[in-house]
Parts: structure tokens; C-alpha cells; sequence
């Protein structure tokens, strides 16, 4: 007689039921043992997530195999805090994927499952997993400011839970419309957390990379993977491609995004001392994935919410801010960002919004600032306001 397998002893709860959380995070905290809780405050998804068993994660592309992920449940977070904290309060794992600005709203759901955990209970691991450096600093200062409105300090917190930075880096793009719970992935993936706050309890998650020092991999990543990423979409976009991948098979595109990538590898080499020839190889490993042609990855999706791409610490004007001040060149990397200025997209309401302010009445110095966060006196400010004023002579009458 054949028994069934046991459960897993083990729970984590991931915020963001999308193609990210399921198909990335989600896959790797199941295949570790962990029982998954996925929160969303999407009706349709939760209800699709607890209707339907399994899902399969296909990594397309060299190598690739097909993942099966089962014995998950779903939590609507809006409309179900009640089940959502009694999850947490008992789960080992907290991790999100849900973007660095709505961190501030699941927050009081941690902060609440933190506060309700039994005594003796081991630490809860809280791990945000965004595009954005050290984002689980900025969900840790939003859980303790609402543990403290439930009457727990933050030697309350200390006790009950554990905060960790965490690097991620795996193209998820956009699913086929009828494809279900299933998501197709590259076969590449890499999620680095810092090992420190652990102690000598260190989860374990196969796959995952810890490290001593966390900066250097999220600056990596964000000045390698993102800002080539962008990049092969704004020059695509302006060259006609469709697809990344398009893109990527134009010369004169790949040229300059290399040109790109040449640049931020200086910096980086220069910044924490990487060897040349291994930041070299991580290009080279970085644009054979865009030029994957089973991803169907558009550039008008990787291009999307300009606005936030061309801020101040993005992938565009973090990186080109501090080569200006180290007295490096950063040529390539402005010419990216005159073809973000370009892009204009209708679809996307922050390509809309850009537009429009290049036609509005600022001046150009003034809309530099507004949009880059560089002040008069930076290095890089007056060829910011050179590309303004080129974006706004290039605008149709």
C-alpha cells in the first residue's frame, strides 16, 4: 500500500500572485519544502489560485525544463486580513513581489501576523524581493512603525522576526492571455540574500546565493540586468522592434547597448572591484539572455514607466551620476536616456505623462531636475538639460 507524502512542516507567505511570485520566488520556496500562502488583493487570481491544483513554471529556452508547483493555497489580502495574519503568525518565510511602493501597504499585515506569533516561536524571516536596492530596509521601517500601533516595540519585533536584503534577477515576461496559472521563465535565475542577519540559522533554500555584503550584487544586477534591459528597449523602441529579442538582432542596437554596459562595467570594476573579465563574462551571460527568442518580452512592456526608470538612484542616472563624479564618461548611458526621453508609447500612462511634460511650460533646466533629481550643481546636470531640450525639438508640432 502506497502512502501519501507528508506535508511540508515548513509555510512561507508571498505577497504578489503574479508571474514573479509564481514563477520565480513561489517556485523556489516550493521546491525547497515550503508550503506556500500566496496574498494578493486580486479577486480573480486568488480564486483562480484556490481553484485550480497546479501550476507549471516552463523555463524556455537552452536547458530548460518544466516545473510542477502544487499544495498551495490563496489568501485575498484586502478582503481576508483575518485568515492573512493567523498565516503569517505561523509561517516561517515572509517574502514579496509586489513593487517597492506598495510595500507600505502589506506591511501592517506583517506587523500584525509578527505580533500575534506564539512565544518560543522561532524568528519570522521577512525577505522583500523588488527591483530596488535594499528594499527589505524599507518594508522593516514600515512593519515596526505599525508594530508599534499594536502595542509591539521594536525589541518586540527583534524577538519575533528577522529582516533580510535580498537581490533577484529573472525575466519573467508578459504570459500568453489563456495560459492559466502557468508562466513561462527564462532558465536563468539568481536570488542572493545577505547571510548576517541570520546567524548561524540560516534557511535553506536551494538555489539561493548568500553573501556577506549585499550591495555589490543588487548594483550589479540593477546597472547590468536593468539598465541593459531598458536600455535594449528604449533604443528598440525608437528602431521599430517589437520584441527584445528584435532588438537585440538590430547592430546598431546591440552596439549601444554595449556601449552602455561598457560604461556601468567601468564603474562597477572601479566601485567595489570587480575583475574585469568576470564583470566582462556577466555582459556577455546578461545580453544571450535578452537575445533569447522564446521570450517574447515587447519594448514597450520592458520600456514602461519611463518616469521611475530616469530617477534619481535608477538604473540610468544612479549609475551615470557617479561615473560623472568619478570624472568617467558617461556618453553611452545619456544616450539612453535621450531615447527614454523619446519614448512615448500610449499604452503606458507614465510615457503619457512624460510626453506631457515635455510639453509643458517648464523650463528645461527646471524639468532636468524635476525629472532626474540632479540639482544645478552636479557633474551631470547641464548634458541632462541637453537631452530636454533635444526631446523637446524633436516633439511633433
Amino acid at each position: 500500500m502506497s502512502t501519501a507524502p507528508a506535508a511540508p512542516s515548513k509555510s512561507a507567505v508571498h505577497f504578489g500572485a503574479g508571474n514573479i511570485g509564481r514563477g520565480f520566488v513561489g517556485l523556489l520556496l516550493h521546491s525547497a519544502g515550503y508550503r506556500l500562502v500566496f496574498a494578493d488583493v486580486a479577486a480573480p487570481l486568488i480564486d483562480a489560485i484556490n481553484a485550480t491544483p497546479s501550476y507549471t513554471v516552463h523555463e524556455v529556452g537552452r536547458g530548460g525544463v518544466d516545473h510542477t508547483v502544487d499544495g498551495y493555497a490563496g489568501v485575498n489580502s484586502a478582503t481576508n486580513e483575518a485568515e492573512l495574519v493567523d498565516r503569517i503568525a505561523e509561517a516561517d518565510i515572509v517574502t514579496t513581489a509586489v513593487g517597492p511602493t506598495i510595500l507600505k501597504f502589506v506591511a501592517p499585515a506583517i506587523a500584525r501576523g509578527i505580533t500575534a506569533r506564539p512565544a518560543g516561536a522561532a524568528p519570522l524571516a521577512v525577505m522583500a524581493c523588488e527591483n530596488a536596492i535594499n528594499a527589505t530596509d524599507i518594508l522593516e521601517a514600515e512593519v515596526r512603525a505599525a508594530a508599534r500601533g499594536e502595542g509591539l516595540d521594536d525589541g518586540g519585533v527583534d524577538a519575533r522576526a528577522v529582516f533580510a536584503n535580498t537581490a533577484v534577477d529573472r525575466i519573467v515576461p508578459a504570459q500568453d492571455p489563456g495560459a492559466g496559472l502557468d508562466v513561462r521563465v527564462e532558465p536563468y535565475f539568481e536570488w542572493a540574500i545577505e547571510q548576517e542577519p541570520f546567524g548561524d540559522d540560516v534557511p535553506e533554500i536551494p538555489g539561493v546565493t548568500w553573501v556577506d555584503s549585499l550591495g555589490p550584487y543588487i548594483e550589479r544586477k540593477l546597472f547590468t540586468v536593468n539598465t541593459g534591459h531598458a536600455s535594449a528597449a528604449y533604443f528598440g523602441h525608437r528602431a521599430g522592434a517589437e520584441k527584445i529579442s528584435d532588438a537585440l538582432a538590430m547592430p546598431e542596437v546591440r552596439a549601444k547597448v554595449e556601449a552602455v554596459l561598457a560604461e556601468t562595467k567601468a564603474l562597477l570594476v572601479a566601485k567595489y572591484g570587480f575583475a574585469p573579465e568576470q564583470q566582462q563574462a556577466y555582459v556577455e551571460k546578461i545580453l544571450g539572455r535578452f537575445a533569447n527568442p522564446e521570450l517574447p518580452d515587447t519594448v514597450v512592456r520592458v520600456g514602461r514607466a519611463p518616469l521611475r526608470k530616469l530617477s534619481r538612484h535608477e538604473r540610468f542616472v544612479g549609475p551615470a551620476a557617479e561615473l560623472a563624479e568619478r570624472g568617467m564618461p558617461a556618453s553611452a548611458l545619456l544616450n539612453a536616456m535621450g531615447a527614454a526621453l523619446a519614448f512615448d508609447a500610449a499604452e503606458d500612462e507614465e510615457a503619457a505623462r512624460l510626453q506631457a511634460m515635455l510639453g509643458g511650460d517648464s523650463t528645461d533646466e527646471a524639468l532636468a531636475e524635476e525629472l532626474t533629481g540632479l540639482p544645478p550643481e552636479h557633474p551631470l546636470h547641464d548634458a541632462v538639460v541637453a537631452l530636454v531640450k533635444d526631446a523637446r525639438a524633436a516633439q511633433p508640432d
